[in-house]
């Protein structure tokens, strides 16, 4: 998962700057951040990013101490020294030479009278995002071999590298003007710095693989001169969950790639989203690995008592994810003092595992892994249905929200496919066709801006008996949230089944028929732009139309007549045959029809008419 937190001037900055960059721990004032670094038993810190290179840095070059000084805490260029001292050596005043290193606005506490009482408004520097993989990962991680062990972080790398692609080159926008009205995408992309921790802040060291991505909020508008400004922070912060889903799926096809494993999903609150775990791992390991959760759930308990009992209702989504916040906050350890190198910190680990869950537990990780694949593999078939994983995405959106927006639409397509192919390589923009059919077929617009809301015509059309079907199921109210968003969307496949199902009997050919194409709508509904067009070419096409539906229903009409004479006549023959007592056996005529082949009432068994 990945979580955020924004970096601001002053302490903010120096926190960072003093722990985070040296694994949580602690560095003490003078030590040299290489230093500390070793110290801790942490990889120094890395550049990553499309922007790096309007700043003369590379995509892995080591972050040093001067330059994430300069460039993420005061906002300057990472080699402002060396432009600085050349603009002195050049005549140039010590203001001016040092406005030349400043990327965009110089970074300053500003005050303005006209905010609401007149309170200090402190700019953002940048933008701290943890990644974090499954628990599951964390157990093979640090209970496996060294070769595992790497392969892992090279997924870890591989998946935080492509997330971050997808927010610099999909996402990021720059902003300018007042009240930042102008907003484009960003010219290169993002400069992100990444620390690679390996232990969570329990006070009981637990294996905690994680990245902290601090994500400079500087970034080069598209214009030709390329003039520095600042992120639009709140467009991030929108697709946080969007980016969260899809480091995810990068995440699960590395491994599956890598081991061959595959992943199943783990309710870890009943009627909650469930989570994505290695499947073959012992669910007691997860308990092992995460003692903080424990004491983050027992409070997050007594803040939802609270909350249930000041606004008479259980919390929704949003509401749970804030107090769950408030929760980690007040269960929060102070960090440590003492780091401890990998080595040590994974000798530690396996022998608590093995101690608490026995070396078989522990030696057999992998081999219960693979195992559990091959199982996973031979029942699943990991196919994507786009229709299916449209009206899946668009029920679920719309009982967890009501109103939604694209954003959202997209993270849960990304959760569908991981669903669905458990690991598995996805295609590439499968996603997006996912939600574009959404849009186009499932949705209509609502209020102002870009907020949709589930178009129950297009899902329910009129001239089916189950119109409205979501209505009574959002209605359940003794059912969690996300329980009844997937009624609804199993609701909504049986829809689409059933259809499917009558478009292929309708499909078959019958006798004494001919196939016209009919106007009613059996299936999803056409994208907005297909039936504009089609609303056009019926009126300028009025008269072919009509004369064709008036012979599509003659056709109609005189094929249900000849079927109904047709069994009319049968059971007048049936009804015969029973009144005529049975005469004695003779031989049958030479131009009787062979046994067991019955002729047809109406005809002679010589194949005139009767």
């Amino acid at each position: 998962m990945i979580s955020k937190s924004e970096v601001r001037p002053g302490d903010g900055w120096r926190y960072y700057f003093r722990g985070v960059m040296v694994g949580d721990g602690h560095r003490p004032v003078g030590t040299p951040l290489r230093a500390a670094q070793d110290e801790a038993g942490v990889p120094p810190g890395v550049w990553r990013g499309g922007g790096l290179a309007a700043v003369g840095l590379t995509d892995g070059d080591v972050v040093s101490e001067r330059q994430a000084e300069l460039l993420l805490g005061e906002g300057r260029h990472p080699d402002a020294d060396r432009i600085e001292r050349e603009r002195l050596e050049a005549g140039d005043d010590p203001a001016k030479a040092r406005r030349a290193t400043v990327l965009g606005r110089p970074i300053e506490h500003n005050r303005s009278a006209k905010t609401e009482k007149a309170k200090e408004r402190t700019p953002w520097l940048g933008m701290d995002l943890v990644f974090r993989p499954p628990p599951t990962a964390h157990i093979v991680w640090a209970l496996t071999d060294d070769w595992r062990r790497l392969v892992l972080e090279s997924c870890q790398d591989t998946a935080v590298g492509k997330t971050l692609k997808w927010l610099g080159e999909s996402v990021a926008q720059i902003r300018w003007g007042s009240g930042g009205k102008h907003r484009k995408p960003v010219k290169d992309g993002l400069i992100v710095a990444v620390f690679r921790h390996y232990e969570s802040r329990a006070e009981e060291s637990k294996p905690l693989l994680h990245d902290h991505a601090v994500v400079s909020i500087r970034a080069r508008r598209p214009d030709a001169k390329g003039t520095w400004g600042n992120l639009s922070a709140d467009t991030l912060l929108s697709h946080i969950v969007a980016a969260d889903t899809l480091y995810l799926l990068f995440f699960m096809e590395e491994v599956s790639a890598r081991f061959g494993w595959a992943w199943e999903p783990r309710e870890v609150t009943p009627g909650r989203r469930p989570v994505m775990e290695i499947s073959g791992i012992d669910q007691r390991l997860i308990g092992w690995q995460s003692t903080r959760r424990q004491q983050i759930e027992d409070a997050l308990f007594v803040l939802t008592a609270d909350y249930v009992e000041e606004h008479g209702h259980v919390p929704g989504e949003k509401a749970a994810y804030g107090l769950a916040c408030r929760a980690a906050d007040r269960t929060r350890p102070p960090k440590r003092k003492e780091p401890r190198p990998l080595s040590e910190l994974r000798e530690s680990w396996r022998e608590s595992a093995i101690a608490a869950f026995g070396a078989d537990v522990v030696d057999r990780l992998a081999e219960r892994a693979r195992a559990a694949a091959a199982a996973v593999w031979a029942r699943v078939r990991p196919v994507v249905d786009v229709a299916l994983a449209a009206v899946d995405v668009v029920a679920v959106v719309y009982v967890m929200r009501g109103a939604f927006k694209r954003h959202h639409l997209l993270a849960e397509a990304r959760r569908y496919l991981s669903y669905v192919l458990r690991g598995r390589p996805h295609e590439p923009g499968l996603d997006e066709r996912i939600v574009q059919s959404v849009v186009d077929d499932c949705t209509r617009p609502v209020g102002r801006g870009l907020m949709m809301t589930a178009d129950l015509h297009a899902l329910y059309p009129r001239d089916t008996d189950d119109q409205a079907v979501l209505r009574p199921l959002t209605r359940q109210r003794t059912l969690p949230l996300y329980a009844r968003a997937r009624l609804a969307a199993g609701a909504l496949k049986a829809r689409v089944h059933a259809a499917r199902r009558a478009e292929r009997l309708g499909s078959r050919a019958r006798p004494h028929t001919v196939a016209v194409p009919g106007t009613s709508r059996t299936g999803l509904r056409l994208s907005r732009p297909d039936r504009m067009a089609g609303r056009a070419q019926e009126q300028q096409q009025g008269t072919d139309v009509a004369a064709l539906e008036q012979t599509r229903s003659t056709i109609e009409a005189a094929a249900q007549m000849a079927v109904r004479l047709q069994d009319g006549v049968r059971e007048r023959a049936a009804a015969r045959a029973t009144r005529q007592r049975p005469a004695p056996a003779t031989p049958a005529p030479s131009h009787a029809p062979p046994p067991g082949v019955q002729s047809t009432p109406g005809r002679s068994p010589t194949g005139g008419l009767a």
